[in-house]
């Protein structure tokens, strides 16, 4: 009998599950819990990308609904396209951190790997369950459960801060929660039911819509990481384990970006062109300080924590300019700018998952995350070195990779937003485009400095000399995510038109035309084209000729050049001569002071951890006053008592029978 897409989606949860509870059973024999999670986590995987593929290729979705133990709330699932094009991007990921794990959960053997693969097994479930269901109740308990689960990934180390991150990512992801329950609350009112396809029924009026809307955008983007909300994930992503961050960056931020389409497109309509421009607006700051952030840092997992609050950015600028389109009546615009998004989206888990995959390895042979202390590991990890160069150039954007794709057609979008409409829009448009070009030449400076520190020049500490290239289940993790990299870049004229079927079903308009033969373009052939295939035969062909006009003129030139150590202005060269991680972002840091000063300002993570302290002492010394005036007086009232009712007991049994006499008496008086 064939499967359907609802049976293998509920296969892949079972398996994710299967895994979380496999590896709790085999607590006492942790190869089999590490080996049981992982194998169990990639065919989950699998099977999610089986359950989607289809749907995405036919552009029809399914559904599903049944009762469920609460009256209140049917389990009702929608795997509609963008559901589906979600949990593709999230079964992508998990292919490759469950094969990674196989051989990077090794080294947390003896300190509770068991624990880490059910946590990472239920964490996956629920982002999984998270974008199906349709209905607002499931959607904020499996919510929580992801956030909880993170949660517990967060502070495995149990080090000072460790525990610090995750008490700070705990205060924010329930602050946004609790943002997002009020939004549901107040549709749930207007409805009288917790459906989202009662939701969707609603009209609401512009004030009532725009307060939802800011709830829901404000409690999303705390889990996004825009910024100013993004304190905790510069904490908590270099804090959880490798594979962890590589999954919370890679697709659990995204679940932010998923409940603001949900909600600004999918729910309300997004009529208002204002929201749009909220978005775009905050998407734009995001990427530009994001990045700004990154640059400064040399801890290697904290600067891909920064870059995620930039591509968190560049991302809600497409999301940004799509509902502009939608509320202008643009369909062009909304779905080009909703491609932009999604397709960054996609690109993002892959590069973002391969560069934290990467920061592992070297974790995992050097013990260290600081830049200052690598260097040199191209020589000893020559596999790592190339995927990681996949991951920093895709990133960068860099034609012919996947990254480039998806800001080109981020670029077109603005262009087409510029050339039309209101006047603050065809302003707007202008303003983003350069924030976003700024945006990546500062990304490209950035990975510049993480590969050069980390993998050029000599090594700078004894780990980084005697580093060695990473197991094999590590190496092929990334070599898969490097070549899904490459893949999305050159297939872009294959994967843009499916990504494009996704943003024309929530614009509401007909199927943007993205693609012909090997051609992309936004729309329409006259305003831009591009071909990736063809700048990739280029760029091959590039070096070629350079060969070619060397092998013309070598002749004398070659006899007289020589080979031995670097000049060093007369000294041999050492590790240490390299530049610092510091000193390269020293003239960024400098020309942008203020810039970096905000992140201390805006920041909310301060604040709520001072609120939180201020509540337990306001608790501490509340305590005392309810123990003092309401505990201690009846504890010293009941001893009196007793001692005054001491005189009725005289020990003689003749008293006692008097004593129920006499009760009998007044019970019946009190009857009669």
């Amino acid at each position: 009998m064939t499967m359907t897409s609802l049976d293998l989606l509920f296969v892949s949860v079972l398996l994710y599950v299967g895994g979380a509870f496999l590896s709790l059973l085999f607590a006492r024999r942790e190869e089999l819990a590490i080996a049981s999670a992982g194998v169990l986590g990639a065919l989950g995987g699998v099977a999610g990308l089986a359950a989607v593929l289809p749907v995405l290729l036919s552009g029809h979705g399914v559904s599903f609904a049944m009762a469920s133990v609460f009256s209140f709330a049917n389990f009702s699932v929608r795997v509609d396209l963008l559901a589906a094009f979600m949990v593709l991007v999230i079964s992508l990921l998990v292919v490759a951190t469950s094969i990674y794990s196989l051989a990077y959960v090794r080294e947390y053997a003896g300190r509770g790997a068991w624990a880490m693969g059910f946590f990472m097994n239920l964490f996956i479930a629920s982002m999984v369950a998270l974008v199906v269901v349709d209905n607002a109740f499931w959607f904020l308990v499996f919510f929580e459960m992801m956030s909880l689960a993170s949660y517990f990934l967060v502070i495995f180390d149990q080090d000072e801060e460790a525990v610090s991150a995750g008490f700070l990512y705990f205060l924010i992801a329930h602050a946004g929660s609790v943002l997002i329950l009020i939004a549901f609350f107040i549709l749930y009112g207007q409805s009288g039911s917790l459906e989202f396809a009662s939701f969707r029924k609603l009209q609401l009026s512009m004030p009532m819509a725009s307060v939802v809307f800011l709830l829901a955008f404000f409690g999303f983007g705390a889990k996004a990481g825009m910024i100013p909300l993004h304190g905790w994930l510069p904490r908590a992503h270099p804090a959880a384990p490798s594979h962890g961050s590589a999954l919370m960056s890679g697709v659990m931020v995204k679940i932010g970006v998923f409940g603001i389409i949900k909600v600004g497109v999918d729910l309300l309509g997004a009529h208002t062109a204002w929201w749009g421009i909220v978005v775009l607006a905050f998407g734009a700051v995001s990427a530009v300080l994001g990045v700004l952030y990154a640059i400064a840092e040399k801890d290697i997992k904290r600067l891909l924590a920064y870059s995620s609050v930039e591509n968190v950015g560049i991302i809600l600028m497409g999301v940004g300019v799509g509902m502009i389109g939608i509320a202008t009546g643009r369909p062009l615009l909304a779905g080009l700018g909703l491609l932009a998004g999604l397709y960054h989206l996609l690109n993002h888990a892959v590069f973002k998952g391969l560069l934290f995959l990467g920061a592992g390895s070297i974790l995992f042979r050097t013990h260290t995350k600081n830049m200052e202390k690598l260097g040199g590991l191209a020589r000893k990890m020559p596999y790592t070195a190339a995927a990681f160069l996949v991951g920093a150039m895709a990133i960068s954007a860099l034609p012919p990779l996947n990254g480039f794709v998806s800001e080109w057609f981020t670029y077109q979008s603005l262009f087409t937003m510029s050339r039309e409409g209101e006047l603050l829009i065809r302003l707007v448009g202008p303003a983003a485009i350069v924030m976003l070009a700024i945006t990546g030449a500062l990304a490209a400076m950035c990975f510049i400095k993480v590969y050069g520190m980390s993998f050029s020049g000599l090594p700078r500490s004894e780990h980084a000399d005697k580093a060695k290239e990473a197991p094999a289940a590590m190496v092929l993790a990334m070599l898969f995510l490097a070549v899904v990299a490459i893949l999305l870049g050159l297939g872009a004229s294959v994967v843009a038109p499916v990504i494009a079927g996704v943003a024309s079903s929530l614009a509401g308009g007909a199927h943007l035309d993205v693609a012909q033969g090997t051609l992309l373009f936004p729309g329409s052939l006259v305003q831009a084209t591009l071909s990736t295939p063809l700048i990739a035969i280029l760029l091959m062909a590039t070096p070629l000729l350079a060969v070619l006009i060397v092998m013309l003129v070598k002749g004398v030139r070659m006899a007289r050049r020589h080979s031995g150590d670097a000049w060093a202005c007369g000294y041999m060269q050492e590790g240490h001569m390299v530049v610092s991680a510091d000193g390269f972002a020293k003239p960024i840091s400098s020309m942008f002071g203020a810039m970096f000063n905000l992140r201390r300002t805006m920041d909310p993570g301060p604040l709520l951890q001072s609120s939180m302290q201020r509540l337990i002492a306001a608790a501490t010394r509340a305590e005392p006053f309810w123990d003092d005036k309401l505990v201690a007086p009846v504890l010293r009232f009941v001893p009196w008592l007793g001692r005054q009712v001491q005189w009725l007991q005289h020990g003689d049994f003749r008293v006692y029978c008097l004593y129920v006499v006499a009760a009998l008496v007044v019970l019946l008086v009190f009857t009669v």
